[in-house]
């Protein structure tokens, strides 16, 4: 009979027409006739228990009682106090308006200086909490990570606690707990049984019997929907037993059991699954979301990441870089692999997850990862031997592709931008340096062979593939030697790769390693100079190197446009590429230039002034030698000494008036100069009007300076005389007559003339003669270095092939040119 009604029992149950709840009553109605069997031991060792828990708390609510009436007592002494403080506003005579004016002593302006400190506390608390957050941002991240697994395991122990409690109820009741296993279900079934063989087998008995089998049958045919429906079931009827207590202790914890068991081995499954490479996308995102219905969210968040890292790290094993390959293209290959896993890990993360801050925070630590150990990959198969070579071309080309594909990701809400530019900053660094020391060395190989000729810059490819030509440059019209146009385009292709890098902040080491390096090649121009002396030449390294020297004033002036060119307006303007707003093309040239002399920022216009100031060691250089040329002989002796105006006097001979050998040889070297810078300075005629204002002040501070030569005018022993005045006077006329033409005549070269002019005046006085009586009307040593100026350039005046009787130096003698002063002086 035993055996019929097992068989019975386990046939399926049929459950159409029969709710769940009508099942659960009549069970409950069940387990209350058979609870009036007599007691077990155990469950009058759980009453004893029970009676001496209640004991103590019926001790423990005495305590209570006793505090309670204590706590009364003090409230209504603090009451009686609280009525006394009320008695005031009880009155008639009571006035709000003066009770608060009493409590209030501060002022209008007072109250509003309160409140305006507050304002300013609040900023400064926000700006501190906001510091806060950025500095504390990682351990942020990490310990929300662990409040999560923290609220994981604190639900396992409320779990067990709940369990725990279930025991101890069923204990309470007399129910005898066997075993907690998956057979629970049916040894309770057995043991209703034995106990009432003639009892039919309940509806939910029968299914409590079939539900571990469907289970198995759903998982074993991966049936993941009908799977979880069952799940979602067996949990209701776990939740409506509970209430209505239809199902004993040993029966609930057996189907908890199992269906925990089996929700853990769906979740492996659906985790196996989820990190197959040749999961498409649609089915790892209902497996993690399969994972996320049984309950272990965490989990299916991490699983979500770990699948799309294994995803892209099995593709990237088709990628196999060489020491041949292209950089740029694995870099391109690398990065759409990586930077598009994150993309999609985000976005799968955001449909199944939300933005809840756990698993946000969790993203991000991964993404970081994996743009971390992505810069590495880049850096050793892309940059470290793009940066050893100096390509800097193929370095900021890999670093553009990677931060074009991770600048995508900001939609997403990741920012990882600054973490490249982090990695790759150094390597980049690197291939600057080499590439500024291969500007420094081609350079210095091409000077040692320039003929300093100035040419237009030939048509050829440079380092970046573009195609630089005469026809796109000539809007410039800018000549150079074959060094300089090589420094200039080398620098232009710097300036080009570097520009587009603009997040990672190079501008001011580009363009410190610029200046160092055009600094060293003014060295070298120096250097080119016969005979000259430059301080800082073997201070950077160019001491060593072979210049060939420029032999002629053409070639020498061509040093000085090579410079100044560089200096004002190529390297400037190719700077500019380095300003995020001036990254466009200008089509108006005169347009371009003023936008570049406004655009042009703090750093780049202090820059160009650095460069300026190299320039002009190089035209101090190219000044002091060739007044030294004039000045001085071969053999080392003077051109410029005081017995050529002391001793005029001496002589009887008639005088012809005019300039001093040296200052025509003044002249005539400033009019081939500025012959020669005319035609080379085209559109910069003010650096040639320059240069020429330098040589004159340099010839004539030497002759201010020098010390002896006034010393023999001044203490002599033989004194200035009157012609010596003459002929000095009318040699410092002359100088500046032909600076004023020439309009190289500064503010600095008139002080110093007067100076010059005074000082000997002084000296001619000391003889107790009047310097203004010997001295003609200014017209006249005006008249006479024109007539100077005219012969040294040529023009002579001439009247019936003879020289002007009018001309001032026709024929002058001492006593005329006496007779000049007397009138002058009368």
């Amino acid at each position: 009979m035993i055996a019929e009604t097992e068989r019975e029992y386990r046939q399926p149950a049929e459950r159409k027409g029969k709710p769940a709840n009508k099942i659960l009553e009549r069970e409950k109605k069940e387990r209350d006739q058979k609870n009036g069997v007599a007691g077990s031991p155990e469950r009058e060792q759980v009453l004893r228990s029970l009676d001496f828990g209640l004991a103590v708390m019926a001790s423990a609510k005495t305590t209570l009682r006793s505090r309670a009436t204590a706590g009364v007592a003090s409230v209504k002494e603090n009451g009686a106090k609280l009525e006394e403080n009320l008695n005031l506003f009880k009155t008639d005579k009571f006035d709000a308006e003066s009770y608060v004016q009493s409590k209030c002593s501060l002022n209008e302006k007072e109250i509003r200086h309160l409140c305006s400190y507050l304002v300013d506390l609040k900023k400064a608390s926000a700006e501190e909490m906001r510091r806060s957050v950025y500095a504390n941002y990682t351990a942020f991240i990490r310990t929300s990570k662990e409040i999560s697994d923290l609220e994981g395991e604190l639900l396992s122990i409320r779990n067990l606690l709940s369990t725990q409690a279930a025991l101890i109820h069923g204990l309470a009741e007399g129910v005898h707990l066997d075993s907690l296993s998956a057979s629970g279900a049916q040894r309770y079934i057995a043991n209703g049984l034995s106990s009432s063989e003639d009892r039919e087998p309940s509806e939910l008995e029968k299914w409590l019997v079939d539900f571990p089998d469907l289970l198995d049958v759903l998982l074993a045919e991966r049936r993941v929907d009908e799977a979880l429906t069952a799940f979602d079931e067996g949990e209701h009827v776990i939740s409506e037993a509970k209430e209505m207590e239809t199902l004993s202790l040993d029966a609930l914890m057996s189907l908890q059991s199992a269906i925990s068991e089996r929700k853990q081995k769906l979740a492996d499954q659906l985790a196996e699954a989820a990190c197959q490479p040749s999961t498409r996308s649609s089915e790892l995102r209902a497996a993690i979301s399969s994972v996320k219905r049984l309950g272990d969210g965490p989990r299916a968040h991490t699983l979500l990441l770990n699948a799309h890292l294994q995803r892209y790290q099995y593709n990237m094993q088709s990628l196999r870089p060489s020491s041949s390959s292209y950089g740029g293209a694995y870099t391109a290959a690398l990065s759409q692999l990586v930077f598009s896993a994150i993309a999609q890990a985000a976005s799968d993360s955001l449909t199944i997850f939300g933005k809840e801050p756990a698993y946000m925070s969790e993203l991000v630590i991964w993404a970081t990862q994996q743009t971390e150990a992505f810069a590495e990959l880049v850096k050793r198969h892309a940059l470290a031997s793009s940066a050893a070579a100096g390509g800097l071309r193929a370095a900021a080309e890999c670093v553009q592709i990677a931060l074009g594909h991770c600048l995508q990701l900001e939609a997403r809400g990741l920012s990882l931008c600054p973490l490249l530019v982090k990695h790759f900053r150094p390597s980049v660094e690197k291939a600057v340096d080499a590439n500024l020391k291969r500007i420094a060395e081609s350079t210095a190989a091409l000077a040692a062979a320039d003929d300093w000729v100035l040419t237009y810059p030939p048509t050829i490819t440079r380092q970046s593939g573009r195609l630089t030509s005469l026809g796109a440059i000539s809007a410039y019209n800018y000549k150079l030697t074959s060094s300089a146009h090589r420094f200039n385009l080398m620098v232009q292709d710097l300036f080009d790769d570097v520009g587009p890098l603009l997040s990672m902040q190079l501008g001011s080491k580009t363009l410190e390693g610029v200046y160092q390096v055009f600094n060293s090649y003014v060295s070298m121009l120096i250097k080119a100079l016969p005979n000259s002396i430059d301080e800082e030449t073997n201070f950077d390294g160019t001491g060593s190197k072979i210049v060939r020297i420029a032999e002629n004033e053409a070639q020498q002036i061509a040093l000085l446009a090579n410079a100044s060119l560089l200096a004002e307006e190529l390297l400037p303007r190719a700077a500019m590429k380095l300003s995020p707003y001036n990254q466009g093309d200008h089509n108006d040239d005169s347009r371009r230039r003023a936008v570049d002399r406004q655009n042009r920022n703090p750093e780049q216009r202090e820059w160009r002034r650095r460069l300026v100031s190299s320039v002009d060691r190089l035209k101090n250089n190219f000044c002091q030698q060739h007044a030294l040329d004039l000045i001085f002989t071969e053999d080392g002796d003077s051109h410029l000494t005081a017995a050529m105006y002391i001793n005029m006097d001496g002589t009887v001979d008639e005088i012809e008036w005019f300039p001093s050998l040296i200052f025509q040889e003044l002249f005539l070297k400033l009019n081939r100069i500025s012959s020669i810078a005319t035609d080379m300075f085209v559109g910069r005629e003010r650096f040639a009007t320059l240069l020429l204002m330098k040589l004159t002040e340099t010839v004539i501070l030497w002759l201010s300076q020098d010390q002896s030569f006034w010393d023999d005018i001044e203490e002599g022993p033989k004194t200035l005389g009157s012609l010596g005045l003459q002929q000095f006077y009318l040699d410092m006329r002359f100088v500046i007559l032909c600076a004023s033409q020439g309009r190289y005549l500064s503010r600095n070269l008139a002080r110093v003339f007067n100076e010059i002019i005074s000082k000997a005046m002084t000296a001619f006085a000391s003889t107790g003669m009047d310097p203004d009586s010997v001295l003609p009307e200014d017209s006249w040593f005006d008249e006479v270095c024109q007539e100077a100026i005219e012969r040294l350039s040529g023009r002579p005046r001439l009247v019936n092939g003879d020289r002007d009787p009018n001309s001032p130096t026709a024929s002058v003698s001492a006593q005329s040119v006496s007779s000049i002063r007397s009138h002058g002086s009368s």
